[in-house]
């Protein structure tokens, strides 16, 4: 029904974020990712642990900086091409998130969390401070609390990360898999080239200042009045009818 489920499933490596696990979570990403029928990406994960962050065995002296490079390099790249698909991503968490693995929360659109979730950056405490998680923490965290868990490596629960923004809800852990996909199935109910034009404004006026950001998002409204189903938006809220998006025609014609 246009929604793809991504799984970590390595329970027993506290489904840590590895090389190997990295390429593969960017190959599963990317896969058919400007297919019509895709709307939606979940991430979840199996066992107690959402994931660990990266694995420290590949950041021991017994691999070389070009190695490690590749690996930080890896992850950046994974991280930000979740912000730059055409289709929202939900982290779906049941269980612990840390450094890299926090990360990765913060990185998608959505995030809806069981309550017995927890969420650190805990790397200053084997002396390596969580530095390219703090990007994407210190993006969806006041400066202070992302600072809090970035000095202490002290875990929030999943009611803190709620609070502070982390993530967009906490659900009774036996609800999770079904409020999780109750937003993505009402995601699938627009359409796919109105939110990929949302989504990727979303982020670009981010990052600019007020003024700008009025500006070019004025001029998207513009340019999304004059897509297909800008009009038909319109059109069929005028005549109190439900729409038909352009990519459902595009998925009746294949």
């Amino acid at each position: 029904g246009g929604i793809r489920n991504i799984i970590l499933n390595n329970p027993k490596k506290r489904n840590a974020l590895s090389l190997a696990t990295l390429k593969s979570l960017r190959d599963d990403i990317l896969h058919d990712a400007d297919s019509t029928d895709l709307r939606v990406i979940i991430i979840s994960a199996e066992g107690p642990v959402f994931s660990s962050g990266h694995d420290l065995k590949e950041l021991s002296s017994e691999q070389d900086t070009k190695h490690h490079a590749e690996v930080f390099e890896t992850c950046a790249e994974v991280m930000t091409l979740l912000q730059k698909l055409p289709v929202p991503v939900i982290a779906q968490v049941n269980g612990l998130a840390t450094a890299a693995g926090c990360q990765l929360v913060a990185s998608c659109d959505i995030a809806v969390a069981s309550e017995k979730s927890r969420f650190a950056t805990p790397g200053v405490n084997i002396g390596l401070f969580c530095s390219t998680p703090a990007v994407a923490v210190g993006r969806s965290l006041p400066r202070k609390v992302a600072l809090e868990m970035l000095f202490t490596g002290e875990p929030i629960s999943a009611q803190e990360a709620l609070l502070h923004g982390l993530l967009s809800r906490v659900v009774p852990e036996d609800k999770l898999e079904e409020e999780t996909m109750k937003i993505a199935r009402k995601i699938c109910e627009t359409s796919r080239s109105v939110v990929a034009l949302g989504k990727a404004t979303f982020y670009k006026q981010m990052a600019q200042d007020l003024e700008a950001a009025y500006r070019m998002t004025s001029q998207v409204m513009v340019d999304n009045l004059a897509l297909k189903d800008g009009q038909e938006g319109i059109e069929a809220f005028i005549q109190k009818r439900k729409p038909v998006w352009s990519h459902t025609t595009d998925r009746a014609y294949k």
